[in-house]
């Protein structure tokens, strides 16, 4: 499970520093500055979990329920938050708006919440 944990946030936060330089040039030609904005929320909430992924797989075992249910709940809700957003972005920005993608970032959302809240309870655990 770590290593697989490793392997996905490396991915991902790799992808996050493809996706904004692909934001900051190739889209800033093609978004208004609303749709920037929210295409760059995408990214850097890719990025910032990618780092807190890592940041598990070298200081958690990942063996108990909790804690792979913790995981899965980052990278779940890292593709369905930050991927959704950037569909409605690019989809909008072509006038072709993939309104079903609307309800699935805030689920991307609260996975990712739950993902904090399954952290806490991690470390609350170890620490006590």
């Amino acid at each position: 499970m770590t290593h697989f944990t490793l392997l996905f946030a490396s991915i991902i936060g790799g992808l996050a520093v493809v996706f904004g330089a692909f934001g900051a040039h190739a889209l800033k030609k093609i978004l208004s500055d609303e749709q920037l904005k929210s295409f760059e929320t995408g990214f850097k909430y890719q990025m910032y979990h990618a780092i807190v992924l890592l940041i598990i797989g070298f200081n958690f075992n990942l063996e108990t329920a909790s804690e792979k249910y913790m995981v899965y709940s980052f990278m779940l809700g890292i593709l369905l938050f930050s991927f959704s957003i950037y569909g409605l972005v690019i989809s909008s920005a072509k006038n072709k708006k993939l309104k079903f993608l609307g309800p699935i970032t805030p689920l991307g959302g609260l996975l990712l919440v739950c993902g904090w809240g399954l952290l806490g309870y991690a470390v609350f655990n170890i620490y006590g």
